[in-house]
């Protein structure tokens, strides 16, 4: 019998189901490294890769940070 943890129901409780899907469009080629690693930790590696990801404030402060690389579905 498994159960989950009061910190996963809570987060699980917390999103909903609210899922963002996100889209690297542009190379990170050039970029800062800041940006680099923001767009490694929404889960993109190459170009024209596809991430779906809990709609939560911290997701869309990384999304607002590399904006111009990313296109949100």
């Amino acid at each position: 019998m498994t159960t989950k943890s009061k910190s996963t129901a809570a987060t699980d409780a917390k999103t909903d189901g609210k899922t963002v899907t996100v889209t690297l469009f542009k190379s990170i080629n050039g970029t800062r490294e800041s940006h680099r690693a923001t767009v490694r930790g929404l889960g993109l590696r190459r170009m024209n890769s596809v991430a779906t990801l809990e709609d939560t404030p911290s997701v869309r402060g990384m999304i607002n940070k590399v904006s111009y690389l990313v296109k949100v579905i």
